[in-house]
């Protein structure tokens, strides 16, 4: 890696904490220089503007919570353990270096539902590829005999999604980590459903 990509990396990393955190409309200049203890032109010698560096940061912040996910389903020897692989990492989250702010994609589709495009559709994206995976464990699942050959690998992929961001969603809104714990009980009862 050249100066310039490992700059560009520098900011990405101590930049992607802040907008997760603060979002896109919330992260000022300030911010990122003071993240970065770079000056406003060496940040702009980098990145065209505000949105590259905040689209980059997404990335990166993707990146981290897919890497842990990826890590606890490779300890895994079935699809329905890969599946359960997700209610281990939500209910145990503080065990595992997850962005600081929370989840991006909760955090950056609803900002950025009416207010950035590009941040939406990155976020929309994630969801895609996410729900991909899961229904590709869940297609290899019903191959291998684990699921009942009536489960909709789609479906159930978007529920297993929705209640996830749901999970976060409300224990972050309520600070409740009880209904963290029942909602990833009601996840885990699902998979085992299947």
């Amino acid at each position: 890696m050249n100066k310039a990509a490992r700059t560009k990396q520098f900011i990405v990393e101590k930049t992607a904490p802040v907008f997760n955190e603060k979002g896109y409309a919330g992260t000022s200049l300030t911010d990122m220089t003071n993240a970065t203890g770079l000056t406003k032109g060496s940040i702009y010698g980098n990145f065209a503007n505000k949105d590259e560096v905040a689209l980059a940061a997404f990335e990166y912040n993707i990146r981290q919570v897919t890497n842990i996910v990826r890590e606890e389903k490779a300890k895994q020897d079935t699809y329905r353990g890969k599946l359960l692989a997700y209610v281990h990492v939500y209910t145990n989250f503080l065990k595992h270096p997850f962005p600081v702010g929370g989840c991006p994609i909760l955090n950056t589709a609803t900002e950025a539902d009416d207010t950035h495009p590009a941040l939406k559709q990155c976020a929309a994206e994630a969801v895609s590829k996410w729900k991909d995976s899961i229904a590709h464990d869940i297609t290899l699942g019903i191959r291998q005999g684990e699921f009942s050959p009536q489960t909709n690998p789609e479906q159930a992929a978007l529920t297993i999604i929705a209640m996830i961001e749901g999970c976060i969603m409300i224990a972050k809104l309520t600070g409740k980590m009880h209904y963290r714990n029942a909602i990833m009980q009601s996840l885990e009862t699902f998979v085992h459903q299947l």
